[in-house]
């Protein structure tokens, strides 16, 4: 039986080699969930494997960039939840099941979130400087008592962006925000989603097991812009909603040897 509350919208550009991987990752869910393809770059290959595992594609035909994208991927299926998958991503079989177990206890959500592993050289990683930060910073959310505070929400955030952005079901009908990722920024374009939304009503959830993977490889979005040089104004303009500009320029300093990390030894 299908979740008709829920949907997968899985984010599918060019012709990524890791697509079929994550569409079984998708299709072997425990519970059972619709699933379509989003592209604004249609192409065979999708087409293919979309027949090969029968899902619908929908085509976003304003070609205006990633948030345009995002939010086209939020807005284009009728459901309370939805999880925009990215197509180099993994998620573990019990990751819905976990996010509509959670949606029953705390039903005024606007995101959950779980912890996440990296897939590096085709290995899950768990532990590593990057993945020690951002947990850490993810301790107070542990407590669901706090989920709801905006200074705790903000907490994931006023230090780096410590929420991993294809871990997150939104809660559609808990947020009052049309679109909810704007063009401001391209590599800071989730982090600048999460600082909007902390200031809604509504819990932030956690759950802290590693339910999805992310793929860290070359030809990820984020390590082209990393190499690009693009990330370090944004998150300098990030830093600055949370702290003075003293203490944003340092955070910004420290952050950007960060980046080192998402680069395949």
């Amino acid at each position: 039986m299908i979740n008709n509350e829920h949907y997968f919208v899985l984010l599918a550009y060019k012709e990524s080699e890791y697509l079929e991987e994550c569409i079984k990752s998708l299709v072997n869910q425990s519970v059972k969930s619709n699933i379509v393809i989003a592209t604004s770059t249609p192409n065979k290959y999708i087409s293919n494997l979309a027949k090969k595992y029968k899902l619908d594609i929908i085509e976003n035909k304003d070609k205006k960039g990633i948030a345009n994208d995002f939010n086209f991927a939020l807005n284009s299926v009728d459901s309370e939840l939805v999880t925009i998958a990215h197509q180099d991503d993994l998620y573990e079989k019990d990751y819905l099941k976990n996010v509509l177990d959670n949606y029953k206890k705390y039903p005024k959500t606007t995101i959950f979130f779980t912890k996440y592993y990296e897939v590096r050289n085709g290995k899950k990683v768990y532990k590593n400087n990057n993945l020690i930060i951002k947990n850490t910073l993810l301790l107070p959310l542990k407590l669901k008592l706090f989920s709801g505070f905006k200074f705790f929400k903000r907490s994931a955030l006023r230090f780096g962006n410590a929420i991993c952005c294809p871990s997150i079901t939104f809660c559609k009908k808990n947020i009052s925000i049309t679109d909810v990722f704007t063009s401001s920024f391209t590599s800071n374009m989730d982090w600048l989603a999460w600082e909007r939304l902390s200031k809604l009503k509504g819990n932030f959830i956690y759950i802290s097991k590693p339910l999805m993977g992310h793929r860290v490889h070359e030809e990820s979005t984020t390590t082209k812009i990393i190499n690009d040089g693009e990330r370090t104004n944004e998150d300098y303009e990030m830093f600055k909603m949370f702290w003075p500009k003293f203490i944003a320029k340092a955070l910004t300093k420290f952050y950007k040897n960060s980046e080192k990390s998402n680069k395949i030894k």
